[in-house]
């Protein structure tokens, strides 16, 4: 039985171009991701960090086919923030960020038939997960937002600030490590001290994981565990969703606030400590 394609334009996500002849030196040094690796049919899912390491955005890397530029796969409404928050770091590199037209689309099931003729690679986080293309306009008959939000939240992928927070969340919480988002060779990048230090050391106390449940509350609800915080939830839809849960109450029933019960559930993908985590 052939898979059919499923294809859904993002209206919520944008496309900056970094052009010049330092881009990929001048963007090396500030993401989470070997930005070299970004080719053509080839992308490469990266972080924004602050200096201290915390989560400020991410996005998806693509190759220009024509090899002036880079395209950057960003949330719609962090477009303005990240190309403002690059230039502060451009000083004398050759370096300029415009926006661009491009309509972002995810594709999964059977290869997509504009593969060839879109700016395409598969998405890196997961095989699973599809494609992602740069379209010059909205695709004719895609499906809506809803139908990829259901797609990523069955497989359990984070979706930038919907599932991050800003200045706060660690790339490790949310699993960029599993879902290759973290180069651990390329070198120094902003945040990447402490990143490296939470590997290491084995920091990591919380996971954002999948969730279930017949009534999920909206993001930033608190998730209880025998009365008290275990968690809190983030995106959601239809009874599937992702929520930031302590590692210690990972194998447990987690509950409202309202009584409704959570399951949490752990993806095939990743590989959490066996050790049982102390409970604070």
């Amino acid at each position: 039985m052939v898979d059919t394609t499923h294809l859904a334009h993002l209206p919520d996500r944008a496309v900056l171009a970094l052009s010049g002849l330092d881009r990929h030196s001048f963007l090396q040094g500030l993401v989470s991701n070997d930005v070299t690796e970004a080719t053509p049919g080839h992308a490469v899912w990266a972080a924004l960090l602050t200096a201290q390491g915390r989560w400020v955005a991410d996005f998806f890397l693509f190759a220009d086919p024509d090899g002036a530029r880079l395209l950057l796969d960003c949330e719609a409404a962090q477009a303005d923030m990240i190309r403002q928050r690059l230039l502060r770091y451009r000083l004398r590199s050759d370096v300029s960020i415009d926006e661009t037209g491009f309509a972002v689309h995810a594709a999964w099931g059977a290869v997509p038939a504009m593969i060839d003729s879109a700016i395409g690679a598969p998405d890196p986080r997961l095989a699973e997960a599809g494609w992602r293309l740069l379209l010059p306009r909205p695709a004719e008959g895609a499906a809506d937002h809803a139908a990829y939000d259901a797609h990523r939240l069955a497989l359990g992928l984070p979706d930038g600030s919907r599932d991050c927070e800003d200045g706060k969340t660690l790339l490790l919480e949310a699993n960029f490590e599993a879902l290759n988002g973290i180069s651990w060779t390329k070198g120094c990048y902003m945040g990447q001290e402490l990143t490296a230090r939470t590997r290491y050391r084995g920091l990591v106390k919380r996971k954002l994981l999948p969730v279930t449940g017949a009534a999920l509350p909206p993001p930033g609800t608190p998730l209880l565990q025998a009365g008290k915080e275990a968690g809190h939830m983030a995106s959601s839809r239809d009874g599937r969703g992702l929520a930031m849960v302590r590692l210690a109450h990972r194998s447990d029933e987690l509950t409202t606030e309202g009584g409704h019960s959570v399951q949490v559930h752990i993806p095939d993908w990743l590989t959490l400590p066996e050790a049982d985590t102390p409970k604070d």
